[in-house]
């Protein structure tokens, strides 16, 4: 059962069929009552259309005895009483009547007339052009609510309704007069019994459509997860999922995933590379200082021990470009320190007494915001990649430009070709492969240079300098004070 329910389809075909029964269910019990209220309410018409007929007659001064009472086709009771609460006349063929309040069946002993009663004796045939005919009064018809009445050997159900007639002699007689529920109950009878076998067929159809729905609707999510479920099994990245021809969330999630599948398939063979890359780095160094270390053991006064530091500190230097590395590839964010790029600038140059070029600054005081080691490292590969093609030399700028701070670093070598521009930041790349690796590096300066300046918000790139070469920028952000103060 957990396991119907955990499908989306099913929890959607469950959820809108109760909303749905719901909703039946309520419009249903209103109709019923509705339509319940409106035949009761014409039945009470009906009744007090037949106590008023009676009430009129008395009304008019016409003899209990004589007026006119619906017969046993008519289906319709009436008890003429007295103030007193005699009954005085009812209906024919009128057996039993109960929720009238008088449950007397048979006329009681009295009068027997109504007003003067001159209609029964038969004195009252005097022409009617002789005097004006008196005539009473008729109240409001009050219903008196539920009740049976049998009739002739049928037993039904009626509603009742009191009409008080007051005739001119100021007698005051209450008529009841009933009128049958059979109609109402059959309608109710009729409309519930539709209702009942109705709403299962609406329901199943509900469900049926929702079901499908919900099935074509989420069909290209299915063919989603069955294509990532191949992939993980696979671990082939370069598979992507289906995309559906529409444009709703289906299709979005479908196009993010593949761009999600991209990158992860662009990291992976990154990180591929990088491993492989670094492998083969680490390799020549670490078999050269074995080579040299071996001979030393066995033949001490041929042991290099100027090559075997060189190749320390040159494996040294490559596991720390490739620790920085997997920290920046890690999202390791720069620490938040406010300082003069340009005193920094000459802070560091200064520092550096084995070049073989002089480097020369040319700075102007410009505040930034970063990590000073992380721009250090920055500042010093620029450094060594001019050092290794200058031909004459280094010239170091700082300026402020606009709502950034410009560190170029330019050589007069040979340059870049504009064609190689991009690609000399990717790692373990070096343009003039015939140069010695000793004299080269591992080729992961300019790439960790390029990773610092995007963490700071910046940028790095190379243009040709002035002076034929190569020329570096490194682009960061101004500090708080300078960029307010920045046109």
């Amino acid at each position: 059962m957990r396991r119907v329910l955990g499908s989306v389809r099913a929890r959607a075909t469950l959820a809108a069929t109760l909303v749905v029964a719901v909703a039946l269910v309520a419009a249903g019990a209103a109709v019923l009552l509705s339509l319940r209220s409106n035949l009761i309410d014409q039945t009470d018409a009906q009744a007090d259309s037949a106590a008023r007929q009676v009430a009129s007659e008395l009304a008019a001064d016409i003899p209990y005895t004589k007026v006119e009472m619906p017969d046993a086709d008519d289906d319709r009771p009436v008890q003429i009483v007295e103030k007193g609460g005699r009954l005085v006349a009812v209906s024919e063929d009128l057996e039993q009547v109960t929720g009238t309040g008088v449950e007397a069946v048979r006329p009681q002993g009295g009068s027997g007339t109504g007003g003067s009663g001159a209609g029964e004796d038969g004195d009252d045939d005097q022409d009617e052009d002789d005097h004006d005919p008196a005539v009473g009064e008729i109240s409001e018809g009050v219903p008196k609510g539920s009740g049976s009445a049998t009739v002739d050997g049928d037993t039904e159900d009626y509603r009742f309704v009191a009409v008080e007639a007051t005739t001119p002699e100021d007698v005051t007689y209450t008529v009841y007069a009933g009128a049958p529920l059979h109609a109402e109950e059959s309608a109710v009878d009729t409309a519930l019994t539709t209702m009942l076998i109705g709403l299962p067929i609406l329901l199943l159809t509900v469900s049926g459509v929702t079901y499908l729905v919900t099935r074509r609707a989420l069909r290209p999510v299915e063919g989603i997860r069955g294509e990532m479920d191949a992939i993980t099994h696979s671990e082939d990245l370069s598979r992507r999922v289906p995309v559906p021809d529409t444009h709703d969330e289906v299709a979005r999630l479908a196009r993010t995933t593949n761009e999600t599948l991209a990158a992860l398939e662009t990291s992976v063979e990154r990180q591929r590379r990088f491993v492989a890359d670094a492998s083969h780095e680490l390799r020549s160094p670490i078999a050269s200082l074995r080579t040299q270390l071996e001979v030393g053991v066995a033949h001490p006064e041929l042991l290099d021990v100027e090559g075997a530091v060189e190749d320390t500190v040159r494996l040294q230097r490559l596991a720390a470009d490739l620790l920085l590395l997997a920290r920046l590839d890690a999202g390791e964010r720069p620490t938040d320190a406010r300082f003069d790029l340009a005193a920094f600038v000459c802070e560091e140059a200064s520092q550096r007494s084995g070049d073989r070029t002089a480097v020369t600054v040319d700075a102007e005081p410009v505040q930034v915001t970063g990590s000073r080691g992380q721009l250090a490292r920055v500042l010093g590969n620029l450094l060594d990649n001019a050092q290794r093609h200058t031909r004459s030399s280094v010239t170091v700028t700082v300026r402020r430009e606009g709502g950034q701070a410009v560190l170029a670093v330019a050589d007069d070598g040979k340059g870049v070709p504009a064609a190689e521009r991009e690609r000399v930041f990717e790692r373990f790349v070096r343009l003039d492969e015939a140069r010695a690796r000793d004299d080269g590096g591992a080729g992961l300066g300019l790439a960790i240079a390029r990773d610092v300046a995007v963490r700071h918000g910046g940028s790095l790139t190379v243009h040709e300098a002035p002076t034929g070469g190569a020329r570096f920028e490194l682009r960061l952000p101004l500090g708080e004070a300078d960029a307010a103060r920045a046109p």
